[in-house]
């Protein structure tokens, strides 16, 4: 099967009943990843959703000289001991956004990183500055030569690094160059995000000594050498989340196990706003939904612990179909509205401003074609084909399994009609 041609076809219109476990996050197993050649030796990941993105990290890494292989419960075995080339190929980072994370693992190992430009999805400029400006606080030495980064880290050593905003990216990368440097390195308006403090406890239980990370000030203490690790990554809130709100649109009542509240405090505030019931316990939330959604007024994406940027696309389908109007206002990326003209194909009134957009709520949203133009707005045309009357057809799904494994499985297990076709 042409796994390019695949195609979710969805029948709209059930009540979402049962009960639904959510998988690792993919946010905080691909710097792991990235992190796991720091390490000389072999590193066990336990529950690792084979996803395409986890894929993607495992080609670099296998070019890297590593090495791996899965077992029938989803348990990663990696061995980074001939590891031996600080080059990624261009081929390689172009699929996919963590490849920079790369950039800090293979300097703090080999001294020594030569990556291109990253890709992943077309929802904006993500500039990588703050990547390179906290490496050259660590005395690397950088330049840029026809679209690749060359770094010279010879000469590296502890330092003082100060965000000029709280990237999660940069704060993931700048932790990972500092592990194997001699010294300290404190990083300052670091990000606070959940998957930053879980590479944190991934690192330290390979012994590395880092402390701070949930907090805007982040301590790495250098050391000499990493040992053998076997860790459990966090559970993937984005997609607690997103099974969430899809009971939201569709209606009905569902049980997310290994879904931790504390991490998705301003979504659930949002949906009680909706008109949602909640009972929450330490490792699981249930949501019952009977009526019409109201809308949520106002969401505005912001860094960790507010709105999350990833569930915006997701939010937007919801407020489709809400009694009201909805101001959306995305701070985190400038394009990430791609998914409302194909919600607009379904029936949705929306209009977009820059990065604003303003949703008035209607009946219902009618079958239709619609194409994923990125991970998470292909997650949020999958919801809103599961509420639609009439048959939804989304393309382009490749976007969607980056992020969602098989996510026509886990949504049948909760009565949703959707088949994946060629």
């Amino acid at each position: 099967m042409d796994k390019n041609n695949e195609r979710l076809v969805i029948v709209g219109g059930n009540r979402l009943e049962g009960e639904i476990v959510v998988c690792t996050s993919k946010n905080a197993v691909l710097p792991i990843l990235a992190a796991s050649i720091l390490n000389s030796g072999n590193t066990i990941l336990h529950n690792i959703s084979p996803i395409t993105d986890v894929f993607n990290m495992l080609n670099i890494l296998s070019t890297l000289g590593c090495s791996y292989r899965w077992d029938n419960n989803n348990n990663l075995y990696i061995n980074c001991a001939k590891a031996h080339s600080w080059e990624i190929p261009p081929d390689l980072a172009r699929e996919i956004r963590s490849s920079i994370f790369m950039l800090g693992s293979i300097l703090s190992r080999f001294r020594a990183a030569k990556v291109s430009y990253p890709g992943g999805c077309d929802i904006g400029i993500r500039p990588i500055d703050l990547h390179l400006k906290g490496l050259r606080d660590l005395n690397v030495k950088i330049k840029e030569e026809h679209g690749f980064i060359i770094c010279d880290g010879s000469n590296m050593k502890g330092g003082n690094i100060h965000l000029d905003y709280p990237s999660v990216g940069a704060t993931e990368n700048l932790m990972m160059a500092a592990v194997l440097t001699e010294g300290i390195t404190q990083i300052r308006n670091a990000a606070k995000e959940p998957e930053i403090t879980d590479l944190q406890n991934f690192i330290n239980a390979m012994g590395g000594k880092i402390s701070g990370a949930g907090t805007s000030t982040i301590t790495i203490q250098g050391v000499e050498t990493l040992s053998d690790c076997e860790y459990w990554p966090m559970s993937d809130r984005i997609i607690g989340g997103t099974y969430l709100i899809a009971c939201a649109i569709c209606g009905g009542k569902i049980r997310v196990n290994n879904c931790q509240s504390e991490y998705l405090y301003a979504l659930i505030a949002k949906l009680r706003e909706s008109g949602c019931e909640f009972s929450i316990m330490p490792d699981y939330i249930d949501i019952e939904c009977n009526s019409r959604p109201m809308t949520a007024q106002i969401i505005e994406t912001l860094p960790y612990p507010g709105f999350p940027t990833d569930l915006q696309a997701p939010m937007t389908a919801l407020q489709t179909i809400s009694e009201g109007t909805c101001m959306i206002i995305e701070n985190m990326f400038e394009t990430r509205f791609k998914h409302c003209p194909e919600l607009i194909k379904m029936g949705a009134n929306i209009t977009v401003r820059d990065r604003m957009a303003i949703v008035r709520g209607v009946e219902s949203l009618q079958g239709a074609e619609v194409t994923a133009m990125d991970l998470r707005g292909g997650a949020a045309l999958v919801l809103a084909g599961l509420a639609a009357k009439g048959t939804t057809i989304v393309n382009n799904i490749s976007h969607i399994d980056r992020g969602y494994y098989l996510i026509e499985e886990q949504f049948k297990k909760l009565g949703g009609q959707i088949e994946r076709i060629a």
